[in-house]
C-alpha cells in the first residue's frame, strides 16, 4: 500500500525555484527580486506546514504508514542525505582546489594576500562543540522515544534545541565580526557559501525538531 499522491513535492520545488531566483535577483538589485524572494519564502513555509499536517494525519490517524511506506520514507531520506553530501562536496572541492593550488590572481598563497582569517580557536571551536553536543543529545532523544521514555526524550530534545539556537546565534555574531566579506574573492565566497548553507540547514533542522518537541509535549 502506498499513500495517496501528494501535490507538495512539486509545489515545494516551485517555491525553491522562486526562492533561488528571487534571492539572486534581490542581491543584484533586479526589479521584482524582493517580491519573488518573498513569494518563495512564503511558499516554502506553507508547504512545510501543510506537508507536516498531511504526514501526521497519514501516520497517526489514517494508519497509512505501513512497512512498505516506511521503507519508502527511509529510502527517500537516504537519497536526500546523499544529495546533501554531493552538495557540500562541491564547496569543499572549491576550497581545497583554491587552497592547495592557489593561482597568481590571489598572490599565489593561501589565504589570499590581504585576507585576515578568523581564528579557529574562538567561535568556530565553540560552535563545533555545540554541533557535536547536539548530535549526541538528539541521538539520546531518538533512543528515549524508541524506549518509550517521554521525560528523557523531552529533556534531550530541549537540550538539542538549546544547542541549535546558541549555534545559530554565534554563527550570526561570527558573520558580523568577520574581517572579510563574501565579495573578497574566492576565500570569502567559499567561506560564506559553505558556512551559510550549513547554517541554513541548522535552522531548518531546528524547525523540524521544534515540531517534534511540540508533538511529543502534546502526546
Amino acid at each position: 500500500h502506498l499513500v495517496d499522491p501528494s501535490p507538495w513535492p512539486i509545489v515545494a520545488s516551485i517555491g525553491a525555484l522562486c526562492l533561488t531566483f528571487g534571492g539572486v535577483m534581490f542581491m543584484h538589485n533586479y526589479l521584482g527580486g524582493g517580491h519573488l524572494l518573498t513569494l518563495g519564502i512564503i511558499t516554502i513555509l506553507y508547504v512545510m506546514a501543510t506537508w507536516w499536517r498531511d504526514i501526521i494525519r497519514e501516520a497517526s490517524f489514517e494508519g497509512q504508514h505501513t512497512s512498505v511506506v516506511q521503507e519508502g520514507l527511509r529510502l527517500g531520506m537516504i537519497l536526500f542525505i546523499v544529495s546533501e553530501v554531493m552538495f557540500f562536496f562541491a564547496f569543499f572541492w572549491a576550497f581545497f582546489t583554491s587552497s592547495l593550488t592557489p593561482v597568481f590572481n590571489i598572490g599565489g598563497v593561501w589565504p589570499p594576500v590581504g585576507i585576515e582569517v578568523i581564528s579557529p580557536w574562538g567561535l568556530p571551536l565553540l560552535n563545533t562543540i555545540l554541533l557535536l553536543s547536539s548530535g549526541a543529545t538528539v541521538t539520546w532523544a531518538h533512543h528515549a522515544i524508541v524506549g518509550g521514555l517521554k521525560h528523557e526524550a523531552q529533556t534531550s530534545l530541549y537540550l538539542t534545541l538549546t544547542f541549535a539556537i546558541y549555534f545559530t546565534t554565534f554563527q550570526f555574531l561570527e558573520y558580523i565580526e568577520a574581517p572579510f566579506s563574501i565579495s573578497d574573492g574566492v576565500y570569502g565566497s567559499t567561506f560564506f557559501m559553505a558556512t551559510g548553507f550549513h547554517g541554513f540547514h541548522v535552522i531548518i533542522g531546528t524547525i523540524f525538531l521544534t515540531i517534534c518537541a511540540i508533538r511529543l509535549y502534546l502526546d
